[in-house]
């Protein structure tokens, strides 16, 4: 794929022309607080595991609704003193999977606490977590961009987005770990939810890193590319196209623009400029409206793989000098 986006010089100064909805902020403090109210204390099972120098916890721990969410706490075996953990998010269809397949940031001397997204799970890694207000959310596209799409009520991420801002709170009943020192991170679909949650609870995390971000500046995206998942959008669209007002009017609300300039931690992003599953304007559009300290990775010969291992190398870098310091 050749770059189609906007020159690189215009991409660090563009801004999404996507104005946060009238009443964001209400709306985000009664979803996390009916969400609060209705937690429950979290649940930790040790779990065999034929790693040997690493200790797995099954976790149940409560996200939207008070309804239950699965996560896999893995830590260092025979650690000694609180840890700083990463509180990882996972891409576009994909579940937690299996407890060897988180490593990295174990090898790095974090704990590491993988969340399993609710209703995914049935592309790659499978998962755990069912999505129990999934029915009578109305039409929608095959996939997840447009289900519930009538009303930010309904809407599937105002519920992901919840169970990842519970996942960062649920860090203060871990036992062994520093809640000073957290970390949220992601790929993709879960690189939005890592700002989602660094915007939604900015107090309780000291850094972001954000792997090629999705959901970031919507109605853009959907008219630069024509790769799912923004597709599902342009799909629903042409056979609801009496909706397409009420449909961006939801969506507005899960931009992770307008969370990103909620964030108070360090943040690291990055962007390829062949990627035409998470385009580089809207990435450069969400790290353009972060005022902490920030840099973004810039790969101009990658596509979604978005950097590979030196991005994975940057990233433990980058919350070395911001937690471990």
């Amino acid at each position: 794929m050749a770059h189609f986006d906007l020159p690189l010089p215009e991409l660090r100064t563009y801004r999404s022309g996507t104005a946060e909805p009238d009443g964001f902020g209400d709306f985000w403090t009664r979803t996390l607080g009916e969400a609060r109210a209705a937690a429950k204390p979290v649940e930790l099972t040790e779990v065999a595991t034929p790693l040997r120098g690493v200790t797995t916890y099954d976790v149940t721990f409560t996200g939207y609704a008070g309804q239950p969410i699965k996560a896999w706490l893995n830590v260092p075996a025979g650690a000694s003193g609180p840890l700083p953990i990463a509180v990882e998010f996972i891409g576009y269809g994909g579940g937690r999977g299996r407890p060897l397949e988180w490593l990295l940031w174990n090898a790095a001397g974090y704990a590491h606490l993988v969340m399993d997204t609710r209703g995914q799970g049935g592309n790659w890694r499978g998962g755990d977590t069912p999505d129990p207000d999934a029915d009578g959310a109305g039409p929608s596209s095959p996939g997840f961009l447009t289900r519930g799409v009538r009303s930010p009520e309904t809407h599937y991420y105002r519920r992901l987005f919840t169970d990842a801002a519970r996942a960062v709170e649920t860090v203060a009943e871990l036992p062994g770990v520093d809640t000073s020192k957290v970390v949220t991170t992601g790929k993709s679909q879960g690189g939005a939810l890592s700002i989602a949650a660094a915007g939604l609870v900015p107090d309780r995390v000291a850094a972001v890193i954000a792997g090629v971000p999705f959901l970031c500046d919507i109605r853009r995206a959907v008219t630069v590319t024509d790769s799912f998942p923004f597709q599902e959008i342009v799909t629903f669209l042409r056979a609801n196209a009496d909706r397409a007002e009420q449909t961006f009017a939801t969506l507005d609300h899960f931009d992770v623009v307008n969370l990103a300039r909620r964030i108070t931690a360090p943040a690291l992003l990055s962007t390829a400029l062949m990627d035409t599953v998470c385009p580089p304007s809207g990435v450069f559009a969400a790290f353009n409206e972060i005022t902490s300290s920030k840099e973004i990775d810039v790969y101009d010969w990658d596509g979604h793989e978005g950097g590979r291992a030196f991005f994975d190398t940057k990233t433990l870098e980058f919350a070395a000098a911001h937690l471990l310091s």
